[in-house]
């Protein structure tokens, strides 16, 4: 595989966990988190389009699948995390890390997927 596509995925995955994990341990959803959602997705879907380019489209495997609904699920977290910011709902802001924590832990199963199928083998 192209290790730029390697070097994007692992920049989504550093990305996403600053994001994750700083608003889990700040206890309170904030803009700047969502700014480090949205790298995380975009950088996300340029490697995928770079592996998929790669191997010549989408596999329709575990890690294949699982990827598709990782990427759905991490728009779906960053559409919601800036509607609860204009909502201003403090409790919905000091909650969302329950959501977000979420999304990263299955964000992880396509991640480290093909390392595991490559112990495996």
């Amino acid at each position: 595989m192209d290790s730029s596509a390697t070097v994007i995925i692992t920049s989504a995955l550093v990305f996403y966990t600053i994001g994750v994990w700083s608003e889990r341990l700040a206890g309170r959803l904030k803009p700047w988190h969502l700014g480090f959602f949205a790298l995380g997705l975009v950088f996300d879907t340029w490697g995928t389009g770079m592996m998929f380019e790669f191997v010549g489209g989408m596999t329709f495997d575990l890690h294949g699948i699982t990827g598709l609904i990782a990427i759905v699920l991490m728009l779906l977290h960053a559409v919601w995390a800036a509607v609860v910011l204009l909502r201003k709902d403090e409790q919905a802001l000091q909650s969302f890390h329950r959501f977000s924590v979420a999304v990263w832990v299955i964000w992880l199963i396509p991640y480290f997927s093909p390392m595991f199928f490559a112990m495996a083998a």
